[in-house]
Parts: structure tokens; C-alpha cells; sequence
């Protein structure tokens, strides 16, 4: 069928629509008119081009990445705007407010910017899965990754990993150290001489992780080396393991921490909800005379307690909780839930809480949009939604918020 892409929407798919209805179309860019081939029907209708009968002009060349890049067809300038589209469609359709968004606050680097990455191994090759299929497609270069894990995919010998089936590579900008997860059966002790072989090529702590339904269900035991090296997250070298969860492009995260706390304004107390190892909790400190960081991995907050006593920082504390059982007693809270973002118990404990301002960090814009609405119903009016790019080149956004009442 011929189709109009009208916008694009989150996952980034191009909509149009035709007689039978809504259209999604992989690579599709607004105002093209496309060629294209329905491939799915349920649950909406998805469809690939056959053939470009009217090109954007923020189309450009073709890119052999890999598959999770759904956005590298437009230029990066033409991302930006609809990441910025993205989060105002989710803001007006499902948290059914009509406040404008900001522009979207772009990565510092385009290319190269994950310090964390995660590939498959099959046959002495590392591979990507194409995108909603098993099928495997071998990688010999990653144009998102930084530059020394992109040369790692081309010196590593995947035939050396042992009986690993997938690898993580985690490396520092602050201090040029790798650190590598081997994921497969076994135990520590069986990936003793592939650790040795990665510590031959240069890297810093080599761990080993049994396979789960998500990635480290079972934590990641050291099999050889240092477990955490130190990254940059605006104002604070802080320690990260390749295990950890830590935002994998600091230099976009640490502007966002910067401004979070901006947002956040000055005051006695604050709460860091969901802190994790303190990354946005210790920006508050310089501006709160105390800090709790809550949340309900202990290892991150051990990590965290480690960062202050290195730091001096003596105002930020860690606790161990359930984010429904909070304190209420915070004026200002900070909160970056998972992606799944805020249940009713907690939307309930922040609104009966003391906090007249919140600042919300989301990676998902229709959860946050959800909760948002929501939190209106216990007050807080939303002053700011800022979109920000975490992840040039996909149609992920981050979204960094200011709620007050």
C-alpha cells in the first residue's frame, strides 16, 4: 500500500494510516510517502518499505548498524525533535496536559557514547539479534559503543571465552579501564584461563555470571582482577562494576544529574527515591544539609557508602527500604523509578507526604506521563519536562521533571 508517515512514536516507527487504519512503518520518517509491505497484523499493524516514493529531507544514507539503532536513518539534529515529539504526544494523550515541552538537551557525543555493552557468542563470532526475531547477526563493529569496546570486537577471540555464551563489556572515559562479565554455566573457576586471556588484551577485572531470565539475576562473582572502577557523573568520580546498573552514557547522565539538582533547589532535607549508589543523591548534598538515599539493593548502596567516605561527603546516608514504606517527613524528593515507573502505594506515600517539589527522572515517557497525571490528583502541578537524549541514534528519551505544589 502507499502511506503518509504523520509522526513518529515511541519504539520508532513512522504512523500513517490507510482505509484498513493505523499503519506502522519500520525507517519511516515524517511527510514520506512510502511503498510499503504490511508484515504484522495483530496487535497493530506494522509494515517495512518496499520503496521510498518521497524522501525527508532528514533522511540520510543507510547505515549497517545494529538493530537496536531505529533511528540512524534521520540525522541526528531530525532525532532530537522527534524524541522532543515523543514525549509531548505522551504528556497531552496520557497525562492529558497541554503544557509544552522543552527541546530535547542532545548527548555531548553522537557516536561511540556507551561505556557498557552486551553481545551474543555463537560459533567463535560475537552477534546482535535482529530486532523481535531470534535470528543472529554477526557484529564486527559497534558504532555506539565507546572506542574501546569497539576495538575489543575486533581483537577478542570469542573461541577463548570458555563456555561463555554472552560477554559484557564495561569501560571508564575518567580513567581508560575495562572491566568484562563472562555469562554462561559453569563456575568462577571454570573461567580462570579466559580471564587471563582478557587480562593479556589489557583489561582491568574480569567476573563470571550463571545465566538467567534478565541480565545478572544471580549477580556476577570475580574471577579475576579489580571489581569496580571509577567514572565520571558530573561533579563526582563514582565507582561502577560491570554488574552494577550505572547510566551507560555519563556524560549525558552527569549533565542531567547537574541539572536535576538545579531543579531541585536547596533546602534541609532530601530524599533520593530508588538512589541506587547515590549518583543523583550526591549532587543534592552541596545544597541540603541532609541526604537519605533509599532503595532496595543492598550492593548499590554498599558501593555508595564506599563513594562518600572516599569523596568526604558526610551528609548523604543510605538506607536500605521499600519505596511504599518511605518517610514522609522530605520536603524535596528526587525519584527515578524503573521503567515500569511509580505504583499506586507509592503515588499514595508521595502525595500524602510533607514534599511541596519533586524532581522525576523517567527513561519510559508514557509511565511518567501515567504517574504524572496521577501525582495531579494529589497536587502537584508539573512546572518543567525536560526530554533528554541518553541514546543517540534509538528512539529511547529520558525525561527529567519538576513537579511542585
Amino acid at each position: 500500500m502507499i502511506v503518509k508517515i504523520e509522526k513518529i512514536i515511541a519504539g520508532g516507527l513512522g504512523l500513517a494510516r490507510s482505509e484498513q487504519g493505523v499503519v506502522l512503518v519500520e525507517a519511516g520518517l515524517p511527510g514520506e510517502v512510502l511503498d510499503v509491505q504490511v508484515f504484522q497484523e495483530k496487535p497493530i499493524r506494522t509494515a517495512r518499505i518496499v520503496r521510498v516514493l518521497e524522501a525527508s529531507a532528514d533522511r540520510t544514507d543507510p547505515l549497517d548498524a545494529p538493530p537496536t539503532l531505529n533511528l540512524a536513518h534521520a540525522t541526528y539534529e531530525a532525532q532530537l525533535v522527534y524524541k522532543q515529539g515523543i514525549v509531548q504526544d505522551a504528556l497531552n494523550r496520557i497525562g492529558k496536559i497541554q503544557m509544552q515541552v522543552s527541546k530535547t538537551q542532545p548527548s555531548p557525543s553522537q557516536w561511540h557514547y556507551r561505556t557498557v555493552a552486551q553481545y551474543g557468542i555463537d560459533s567463535g563470532r560475537f552477534f546482535y539479534r535482529e530486532r523481535g526475531s531470534h535470528e543472529k547477526r554477526t557484529l564486527r563493529a559497534d558504532p555506539i559503543a565507546h572506542d574501546r569496546i569497539d576495538r575489543l570486537l575486533r581483537t577478542v577471540d570469542p573461541a577463548k571465552l570458555g563456555a561463555a555464551h554472552e560477554v559484557v563489556f564495561r569501560t571508564s572515559i575518567l580513567t581508560g579501564e575495562t572491566l568484562a562479565a563472562l555469562i554462561g554455566e559453569g563456575t568462577p573457576q571454570d573461567y580462570q584461563k579466559a580471564a587471563l586471556y582478557l587480562a593479556d588484551l589489557g583489561l582491568h577485572g574480569v567476573s563470571h555470571a550463571r545465566p538467567g531470565k534478565y541480565r545478572f539475576q544471580h549477580g556476577a562473582k570475580l574471577v579475576w582482577g579489580e571489581p569496580s572502577i571509577l567514572e565520571q557523573y558530573g561533579k563526582h568520580a563514582l565507582s561502577v562494576m560491570v554488574s552494577s546498573f550505572a547510566q551507560v552514557n555519563p556524560e549525558a547522565a552527569g549533565a542531567l544529574f547537574l541539572e536535576a539538582a538545579e531543579l531541585a533547589g536547596a533546602g534541609e532535607t532530601a530524599l533520593d527515591l530508588y538512589g541506587g549508589s547515590g549518583a543523583l543523591g550526591f549532587h543534592l548534598a552541596s545544597n541540603y544539609g541532609k541526604v537519605t538515599v533509599l532503595d532496595i539493593n543492598q550492593e548499590s548502596l554498599d558501593r555508595g557508602k564506599k563513594d562518600a567516605e572516599r569523596l568526604k561527603i558526610k551528609n548523604v546516608k543510605f538506607q536500605r527500604g521499600d519505596a511504599r514504606r518511605m518517610n514522609l517527613g522530605y520536603g524535596t524528593i528526587t525519584l527515578d523509578p524503573p521503567r515500569a515507573g511509580l505504583t499506586p502505594e507509592v503515588i499514595e506515600m508521595l502525595g500524602r507526604s510533607q514534599a511541596d517539589t519533586l524532581v522525576y527522572v523517567s527513561c519510559d515517557p508514557a509511565t511518567w506521563a501515567r504517574d504524572v497525571k496521577q501525582l495531579g490528583e494529589w497536587g502537584f502541578k508539573l512546572q518543567e519536562a525536560i526530554p533528554w537524549d541518553f541514546y543517540p541514534h534509538t528512539s529511547h528519551v529520558e525525561v527529567l521533571s519538576l513537579l511542585q505544589r
